[in-house]
């Protein structure tokens, strides 16, 4: 008896994990389909248009993209590429990205 019980415990667990793995793919992918695959050539350096999602800032954002020390130089590029009057941002918001 224990045995069957210790069978469907194994393969609820290994179910229910499936099911977290799965559902992390397709959040994955919905964040990616925020990246619009269209660039802007500007000057030297390209630029991907990116979809704010909620909670995300221009500070976690640059971070994606730049190095540590470098983080605060890619917001000050990011606000003059899209001439927004401050580092605020709202979900939704569309703007250009710097991407190496």
């Amino acid at each position: 008896m224990k045995s069957r019980q210790a069978k469907r415990l194994a393969r609820s667990s290994l179910t229910l994990s499936l099911l977290v793995v799965i559902g992390a793919g397709f959040s994955t992918i919905s964040s990616a389909s925020d990246i619009d695959a269209r660039s802007a050539k500007t000057g030297d350096s390209k630029y991907v248009q990116v979809v704010v999602t909620p909670g995300e800032s221009l500070w976690s954002i640059a971070a994606m993209v730049a190095d540590h020390s470098e983080i605060a130089s890619v917001i000050a590029d990011i606000v003059e590429v899209n001439q927004l009057a401050s580092a605020d941002v709202s979900a939704g918001d569309k703007i250009l990205v710097p991407v190496s």
